[in-house]
């Protein structure tokens, strides 16, 4: 393990946390779930870490896959995801991942990798700066077509496949987990503005905000 202090974002004693969108106050006026084409709903506190290490070294793609047992992705695209704990597992770069676990968990998860991974390798909790947005319903695809020059489009973005490209006028990782269950990875920076696109961006095929 690595000589490194880190630190607990989670720790025992109350303190207050809010989410990158606790002070957007935009509104839309809103559909039922049932007949929403978008369904919006805000998962703020995961546990974010960025990995960083060389994918062609042996020790190092075993080591993280003891540590979050899923295999690391070697290509851009595919996610390694094991729904049934919350973990998932983006290729970024050629030498950077991007980890999502549930929330309370990041702490534990890096202090794992660090035990189990040596040699050049970086570990960064970012939870602090990322949110994620769900999205469900049969019109998120059309939305996102309005949002981003990536091809949305099946046969270029099959179920499972990530990316992160420009959204908006600014930046955003777009994840397809479904058929149309998508995820938007934003920085806690834009996201306030991200928010509101999507919001006006939605509103033709009707919009609910899930609490």
């Amino acid at each position: 393990m690595s000589e490194f202090a880190m630190i607990d974002l989670v720790p025992a004693t109350p303190v207050k946390a809010e989410s990158p969108l606790a002070m957007c106050r935009s509104k839309v006026a809103q559909v039922a779930a049932s007949e929403a084409g978008v369904v919006i709903r805000e998962h703020a506190f995961l546990g974010h870490l960025v990995l960083r290490g060389n994918a062609t070294d042996a020790a190092f793609v075993k080591g993280v896959e003891q540590a979050l047992g899923l295999p690391l992705p070697l290509v851009m695209g595919p996610i390694a995801r094991d729904a049934s704990r919350g973990v998932s597992i983006q290729w970024m770069s050629p030498d950077e991942w991007l980890v999502i676990v549930p929330s309370g968990t990041e702490f534990v998860v890096e202090k794992r990798l660090r035990e189990l991974l040596s040699g050049h390798y970086a570990v960064m909790n970012v939870g602090g700066g990322q949110s994620l947005l769900e999205l469900n319903g049969p019109n998120v695809r059309e939305m996102l077509m309005k949002s981003t020059g990536y091809d949305v489009h099946p046969s270029n973005f099959p179920v499972g496949k990530g990316v992160s490209t420009t959204f908006a006028k600014t930046t955003a990782i777009i994840r397809r987990i479904g058929e149309t269950q998508w995820e938007l990875v934003i920085r806690r920076s834009f996201a306030d503005y991200l928010y509101r696109w999507l919001l006006d961006a939605s509103e033709e095929f009707g919009v609910h905000v899930a609490g």
